[in-house]
């Protein structure tokens, strides 16, 4: 058998970029290449390795490990999971800054390939520069801390043990099913080991997504339930989109008369203006969406994992006979709420669903609410976003601004505080990808680094990050990189001036505003931070405006640009929309000196007795 001499680096770098897809039509890599940041761990192994495969396999340069895995983690969400990227660091703090991004991806099954470097394998030089020892355990080091947030999990100690470990992480990322974040703890002795690798491991493969078909059993079950509904709702999660199944949902809703609502990975599914599309659900959901949840006795969950927003803690379904139908490619998250389970590939579901349940439709009077309660919502909150120039803008009026300079083509992209809610409910999403938000994990310091991500999969499209000043300050530097690798976004920063979401909350469970908002905080000075200066120190084209008119100008102005704009405004901290959204499930002390806590323990003991327990 022919075989090749290589590094363990070499012959990792040189699988990884044999491995194809098929994504719309066209074969690709399905490795768009690796995010690096090197230290004595990875540089002599993996850095050279990298290096005499640039021309093919392309490096890129990060300034935040953990950034640099959220911009992995976007490109495979926007890429629909058909594509990634791989993410290398040294040992130490470089591997552990990238354990948040594992467990983002982890929550929202994404996939991604973490590579970070390990102590070395012959133990010589123990203990190694950034080495943790473990008194009990010789065997442990930093990046088992990667355990509990990987789906696959290997310490590559000898070089022919990648002749096992990456097909199962290419299967693993691949899997619909068991899809998310692989980590390879490469010990840096052994990348730089050689081995005679069999040329045949590096032989190009192609990777196409498993579309799993429903069990027929399972099918059955599911066919009585909703031929038997009077009141059938759908709900379209991230899962959905994943499947490229945003046509077959359309056509089923259509044709059966099936109200359909989106959670924040699903949104953007179905067209903003289809009459049956109700729009955001959930904590974060319009008044349409939560209303006819609150009386459906059929819901059918396509590609969505039903976690506590999405279901108002589990008491926004409120017909005590309803019934859920978990369409899913995971039976995890199939089953659950009690849920029939349904597990299939979204697209394949659909269609044999659309098969089996000709004859029925659902009664036009519930259609027909449905498309009356999608009209007055819309009618209802047209209102909180109009330009109005007020002293402080609230986040919706900045919202509408960006809305009305959009186009159909554009991706909007955030991920925490209030700026989620807000857009979940208010957003009109223009086309199948246009909403990107990470609310999985609800991760400050995503929407930078996430945006970036989103731009690296889809250059063509304009990419407008929206984040607030807390998560700015958390993660701002992948702005340099954008500027490097000539990658445009129009950054948004609405500055209230500290975490304004976390303390309507802290007011809302009857505690006063304290360590929130900078006024709020033990200080003695407050920082005058200028973020448009900031911004441009980055290499961004920067300016602060103020009011919306201002906003919408520079809006313009950004979307002519060549580069990266950062549009700085200030806004109102204390004002949310408040229609819509529903009850969310956080717990009040049950004693405390302050009379607005025990109210609000009050309200919150009589809250929970709508919840769902044991389904």
């Amino acid at each position: 058998m022919a075989s090749l001499r290589l590094t363990a680096a070499q012959a990792l770098v040189r699988y990884l970029s044999v491995q194809n897809t098929e994504f719309r039509g066209e074969t690709l890599p399905i490795f768009a290449g690796c995010w690096a940041i090197f230290g004595h761990g990875n540089v002599a192994g993996l850095g050279e390795a990298l290096h005499g495969a640039r021309d093919t396999f392309p490096t890129f340069r990060a300034h935040n490990e953990q950034a640099m895995a959220h911009a992995a983690i976007a490109f495979a969400k926007q890429s629909r999971r058909r594509r990634m990227m791989a993410c290398t660091t040294s040992i130490g703090p470089g591997a552990t800054n990238m354990v948040t991004a594992a467990a983002l991806a982890h929550v929202n099954r994404l996939p991604v390939l973490l590579i970070p470097g390990d102590v070395f394998a012959n133990r010589r030089p123990d203990p190694v520069l950034q080495q943790i020892e473990d008194f009990g355990d010789g065997t442990v080091s930093a990046n088992d801390c990667f355990r509990p947030v990987s789906r696959f999990f290997d310490r590559i100690t000898r070089p022919e043990q990648l002749l096992t470990a990456l097909p199962r992480a290419l299967a693993v990322l691949t899997d619909p099913a068991e899809c998310g974040p692989v980590t390879l703890a490469f010990c840096q002795d052994v990348q730089a080991e050689a081995y005679d690798y069999p040329e045949e491991f590096f032989a190009p493969h192609l990777w196409l997504p498993r579309r799993a078909k429903p069990d027929d059993h399972e099918l059955a079950e599911a066919i009585v339930a909703l031929k038997s509904a009077k009141k059938p709702m759908v709900i379209a999660g991230g899962g959905a989109l994943y499947s490229e199944a945003e046509r077959e949902l359309l056509a089923f809703c259509r044709r059966f008369g099936i109200p359909a609502a989106e959670t924040q990975a699903g949104k953007s599914t179905l067209p903003v203006d289809e009459p049956l599309n109700l729009g955001a659900i959930g904590v974060t959901g319009t008044g349409a969406a939560n209303a006819l949840a609150g009386e459906a006795d059929v819901i059918l969950a396509v590609g969505t994992r039903l976690q506590d927003f999405t279901t108002g803690s589990r008491t926004l379904f409120r017909n005590p006979d309803r019934r859920i139908i978990g369409l899913n490619v995971q039976p995890f998250d199939a089953g659950k709420h009690g849920a029939l389970p349904l597990v299939s590939d979204a697209k394949a579901g659909l269609a044999a669903l659309t098969r089996a349940l000709a004859g029925y439709n659902a009664p036009e009077s519930w259609s027909a609410k449905a498309a009356k309660a999608q009209a007055e919502w819309l009618a209802k909150t047209a209102p909180y976003t109009n330009a109005t120039e007020s002293a402080l803008p609230s986040d919706a009026q900045v919202i509408g601004a960006v809305q009305r300079q959009a186009k159909n083509t554009d991706v909007v992209v955030c991920a925490a505080g209030g700026l989620p809610g807000e857009l979940h409910k208010l957003w009109q999403a223009g086309s199948p990808g246009g909403y990107h938000l990470e609310y999985g994990y609800s991760c400050m310091g995503y929407e930078i680094a996430g945006g970036l991500g989103v731009k690296m999969a889809q250059p063509k499209r304009e990419v407008i990050v929206m984040v607030g000043d807390g998560s700015y300050l958390m993660m701002n530097s992948e702005i340099a990189t954008s500027i490097m690798l000539g990658l445009k976004l129009t950054i948004v920063i609405l500055d209230n001036r500290g975490y304004g979401c976390i303390n309507r909350l802290q007011r809302a469970t009857g505690g006063e505003s304290f360590n929130n908002l900078l006024q709020h905080t033990r200080h003695e000075t407050l920082p005058a931070i200028d973020f448009a200066k900031h911004a441009a120190s980055l290499g961004a084209k920067a300016v602060k405006v103020s009011g919306i008119a201002a906003l919408e100008k520079a809006l313009k102005t950004a979307r002519r640009a060549k580069t990266t704009t950062a549009i700085v405004i200030d806004t109102d901290p204390l004002i949310s929309t408040d229609a819509g959204g529903h009850w969310w499930d956080v717990a009040v002390p049950e004693v405390s000196s302050r009379k607005e806590v025990s109210a609000a323990h009050a309200r919150y003991i009589e809250a929970k007795k709508a919840q769902r327990i044991g389904d």
